[in-house]
């Protein structure tokens, strides 16, 4: 496959860069970190009302932009180079799980509110290692006022901070999709502690939260959760790479600057062989980005099937997890001693591939899914 961007996305990149260059730097980053949120407030409206990549998913019939995902993984890449702290993953998350549903007038409606700024989090499971329909926890009981929503959900990619919450429940033997305000009786929303401080993730517990019929946004929705899954791993592969990236120039300027028995270190040959190291898993994960991002781009317009968008976001989460915590974790070891102490940024960038390693799927785990594809006889083709 020849790939290159067209002129408009090369500008994208270019402003998306430029921006986050000047508005997401490392003091900023951790003043982020220290807030209960975790997320830069201020950067994210500016987000919203100057840049509006909120609404790149969004159809333009509902105030969106009506672009694709290789859009949005243009900007994720970035924000992943920057450890940007805003909630951009989480909104665009919900915008693809709502085009599932668009004939629905309440998704009309929330899509409409994701265009506008308005933060809507996805909320769908509770247990490792289950990332898919296993791992919902969360049960909807019908009544006759509507539906209870009972149980709890983790993993919540926005931290304590969604206006509302698109959550997924067990009815029965089936899925369904329901909206929940955040401010809601029954709703406890809270910060979820984990390693990186950088990226928030959340948890829901609903006990007893009732919910009107024109909230439930369907009842058997379980075929469209993993599509919805394997288009996520696609967006979280972008930040791994624009985190392996940022590694790679952290070390190599430290390297080249850092001097010792009267030469910079960059001049031994050792460290150039970590550093080409670095730069060769960077590059092979950057290029599965960019041709799963092409097949998730096809499958939102239904022409791949299902098992090429979910053999290319398996590929992309094997090679991706895998360079960001090989560049994190080698830029470290150039760093030397004060790589891990908390003046360096390289340990944040260790501490983000550490998380987003395991997050819908550890390398390993999808290394596994490629391994049954093919076994199975699945139509897998190789990229």
């Amino acid at each position: 496959m020849r790939f290159s961007f067209t002129d408009e996305q090369l500008m994208l990149r270019d402003s998306v860069e430029g921006f986050l260059s000047e508005h997401s730097d490392s003091p900023a980053v951790r003043a982020a970190m220290a807030s209960n949120s975790g997320i830069d407030e201020r950067l994210w409206e500016k987000i919203c009302t100057d840049m509006y990549w909120q609404a790149i998913l969004v159809p333009e019939e509902f105030g969106g932009l009506g672009l694709g995902l290789l859009e949005v993984v243009i900007v994720l890449e970035q924000m992943g180079r920057f450890l940007t702290p805003a909630p951009l993953a989480a909104g665009t998350q919900s915008a693809l799980a709502l085009r599932t549903v668009v004939d629905q007038p309440l998704a009309k409606t929330m899509l409409d509110d994701l265009a506008r700024g308005q933060l809507v989090a996805f909320a769908h499971t509770a247990v490792r290692p289950h990332w898919d329909g296993q791992g919902v926890e969360i049960v909807a009981t019908e009544v006759p006022s509507g539906w209870t929503l009972q149980g709890e959900a983790r993993f919540i990619a926005s931290g304590n901070s969604a206006d509302a919450l698109l959550v997924v429940a067990q009815i029965d033997n089936k899925l369904g999709l329901f909206r929940v305000a955040a401010n809601q009786a029954g709703v406890a929303f809270s910060r979820m502690p984990t390693m990186d401080q950088t990226r928030p993730m959340g948890i829901l517990q609903l006990s007893g939260v009732a919910v009107n019929g024109e909230d439930c946004l369907a009842t058997d929705w379980g075929q469209h959760l993993e599509a919805v899954l394997d288009l996520s791993r696609i967006m979280v592969g972008a930040e791994q790479v624009g985190c392996a990236q940022a590694s790679l120039d952290q070390s190599v300027s430290y390297v080249s600057e850092r001097v010792q028995f009267g030469r910079t270190i960059a001049s031994y040959q050792a460290i150039k062989h970590k550093a080409a190291d670095m730069m060769l898993k960077v590059e092979s994960a950057r290029s599965l980005l960019y041709y799963a991002a092409c097949v998730g781009d096809e499958t939102l317009m239904a022409t791949a099937p299902s098992a090429d968008l979910r053999e290319a976001a398996a590929m992309l989460a094997s090679s991706a997890g895998d360079a960001a915590f090989f560049c994190a974790g080698t830029g470290i070891q150039l760093h030397g001693g004060v790589g891990i102490t908390e003046e360096y940024d390289i340990q944040l960038y260790f501490k983000r591939a550490r998380s987003m390693e395991a997050y819908l799927g550890r390398p390993d785990e999808q290394r596994e899914v490629l391994a049954a594809m093919l076994l199975d006889g699945d139509d897998c083709h190789a990229a």
